[in-house]
């Protein structure tokens, strides 16, 4: 596995997390295909996101700034140790944690998906917080991924936003690679969840993001403040663009 960037004395984990997971140790049982994936985030306030963890984790930091995202995608599919549950689409809004044998995770403050019966269910097996609701997800002209969504339950939140889809981030030729922000913000390999009882983190094994920068057009809604938070920044501090991945969730009993 690779390592990550210099080491916080505070929080005794390297600053970024490794750019590629480590190898699964067996078969997972829940996997998953994301795709058309488009990623906003805004800097927030670590104070404002500390009370919003599972207990045993604290908010994880770059150059001290926590932050905030808006990620929307197409799961096509969605399976349940090999058997077929059916796809949806989603919007999230989530912020980043690390526990005490830091491990780095992504923390869901909500889960819009648009198919009531995964909402169940998903809530009933993991806790994490589905929400079913109308999502509409285009892909327009030019480059442009738009969406929209309005929950149904719990709660009335909504919001609108649109990209561009522009250049990889990795292409031939002279590199430019994903510099130590998006390298934070997406190269995520777990979650931290809480559930009956206890705060669970389960492994996500995926190859790394295949990114392309994207052109911020426009965001209007209260996702973010119906979850809790308030943007340091009225604009994204970054916008990318994913074609997607597989990936395979595991519990681990670390």
């Amino acid at each position: 596995m690779r390592g990550g960037g210099r080491r916080g004395a505070a929080a005794g984990v390297p600053e970024l997390p490794p750019e590629t997971p480590r190898v699964r140790p067996r078969p997972a049982p829940l996997r998953q295909r994301w795709s058309d994936v488009v990623f906003l985030h805004w800097p927030v306030d670590p104070a404002q996101v500390a009370p919003l963890l599972p207990a045993g984790t604290r908010p994880d930091l770059l150059g001290g700034v926590a932050h905030a995202g808006l990620v929307a995608f197409r799961m096509p599919v969605n399976t349940v140790a090999g058997v077929p549950v059916g796809g949806f689409d989603e919007v999230n809004v989530r912020v980043y944690s690390v526990d005490r044998h830091g491990r780095r995770g992504v923390v869901f403050l909500s889960m819009d998906a648009d198919a009531a019966h995964a909402v169940v269910v998903a809530r009933a097996l993991t806790g994490l917080p589905y929400m079913w609701s109308d999502i509409s997800l285009v892909r327009g002209r030019e480059g442009v991924r738009a969406g929209a969504v309005r929950r149904r339950a719990p709660g009335g939140a909504r919001g609108r936003w649109a990209v561009r889809v522009g250049e990889p981030l990795e292409r031939p030729g002279p590199l430019e690679r994903p510099g130590p922000l998006e390298r934070f913000l997406t190269a995520r390999w777990g979650l931290h969840t809480r559930h009956l009882g206890r705060t669970w983190w389960l492994r996500a094994d995926h190859p790394a993001w295949p990114l392309h920068r994207a052109e911020f057009l426009h965001y209007e809604g209260d996702l973010l403040g119906a979850a809790g938070l308030a943007p340091l920044t009225e604009r994204p501090v970054s916008a990318l663009w994913s074609p997607g991945t597989d990936t395979g969730f595991t519990v681990s009993l670390v």
